[in-house]
């Protein structure tokens, strides 16, 4: 993941330091310094009570997801494949050997052996749910290969304009979760086929992938909301689908330095398809909300004074003059930040030094 995309909330706290005055005082034990005012600060602003969420951007991909290749599982000649970009439907064929069919179905399971009369397990009962689906009866959705099962075999593979053996060879059919995509074509037609991928496929839904680093997780659970921001500035709303569990290290870049950061994958939904049917795949930016703080009090960041024995304050101003008193500071969002302390209170006024 590039820099750009490194989900961090200390890296703020130090840019607010270089922005804020240093103000050298002898604080009390209690932390707070009193401190008469000659004149009135340059500025001055007001403590609100606020709701601050405090956003990350992370650099993304839009696309199809990870592709999967697809093989012949026999030799022969490819006769006709799918055009990349198309979307295969249960029961259409991906491509074809010697003018036959290797259709897709769909399951988890892959077809690894012969299916006939008298075989039993679950990839029956995944065929023969695909067979109930593209409208073929007569059979009981079961783990058992019947003679039943076989002639809604026939059935399918007149349909397709197969020998009607009522048996299913392992390279007839493709099983894959959902319809798919056509993400590449590695062979032509004329090809000769047999061990090699013919064509890879993905899922038919654009998604996002992006890889967020291991101490970052906890803000990318799956059901999180989030922006996405497209290739032109339009922003769509989506949600963390899934977050891997397998950390990788990136490669070494060869810069000097620490290596960096292990991350994990991180599959973001897109609410809109619409919105971004107009790209294959593209850079994007992912907004997530690293953290919220409703209902506190909060002041311009540009109000905060280093003390001089370590943390932030805020100048008090009560009848034109001002007292510094410390401050523990909480989120940090659109050039304001949470604050609480001795004399912090909705309403109060606070100096903002001179830049």
């Amino acid at each position: 993941m590039s820099a750009h995309g490194r989900i961090g909330v200390g890296a703020l706290a130090a840019v607010t330091v270089g922005l804020v005055a240093v103000l050298v005082v002898g604080a009390a034990q209690g932390g707070a310094a009193p401190a008469a005012a000659a004149t009135g600060p340059p500025d001055t602003a007001t403590v609100v009570r606020t709701t601050l969420t405090e956003t990350e951007d992370v650099d993304g991909t839009l696309g199809f997801g990870d592709a999967r290749p697809i093989s012949a599982r026999g030799p022969g000649t490819l006769t006709s494949v799918a055009a990349a970009g198309a979307v295969v439907h249960r029961g259409e064929a991906l491509f074809a050997v010697d003018t036959e069919p290797v259709v897709l179905l769909h399951g988890a399971m892959p077809a690894y052996r012969e299916l006939r009369s008298g075989v039993e397990g679950a990839d029956v009962a995944q065929l023969e749910e695909n067979l109930a689906a593209l409208g073929h009866t007569g059979f009981t959705v079961d783990d058992e290969y019947t003679s039943a099962t076989a002639e809604a075999v026939r059935e399918w593979q007149e349909d397709l304009g197969l020998d009607e053996t009522g048996r299913v060879q392992p390279g007839q059919v493709v099983f894959a979760p959902a319809d798919v995509r056509v993400s590449e074509v590695s062979a032509l037609v004329g090809d000769q086929v047999g061990g090699g991928p013919v064509l890879s496929v993905t899922g038919t839904a654009r998604q996002v992938d992006m890889d967020v680093e291991v101490p970052d997780r906890e803000i990318v659970a799956p059901g999180t909301a989030v922006q996405v921001e497209l290739p032109g500035g339009t922003v769509v709303p989506g949600t963390i689908r899934e977050v891997g569990t397998a950390a990788e290290q990136p490669p070494d870049d060869g810069q000097p330095g620490p290596a960096a950061p292990a991350t994990v994958p991180v599959v973001v939904d897109v609410a809109d398809p619409a919105a971004t049917a107009a790209f294959d795949q593209a850079p994007v930016t992912v907004t997530v909300t690293a953290s919220s703080a409703p209902d506190v009090l909060a002041v311009p960041v540009a109000a905060l004074l280093a003390l001089a024995e370590g943390g932030y304050g805020l100048e008090v101003v009560e009848g034109g003059t001002g007292r510094v008193v410390a401050v523990e500071t909480g989120v940090f969002s659109g050039g304001q930040v949470e604050v609480s302390g001795g004399g912090i209170v909705e309403g109060a006024t606070v100096g903002v030094p001179a830049r």
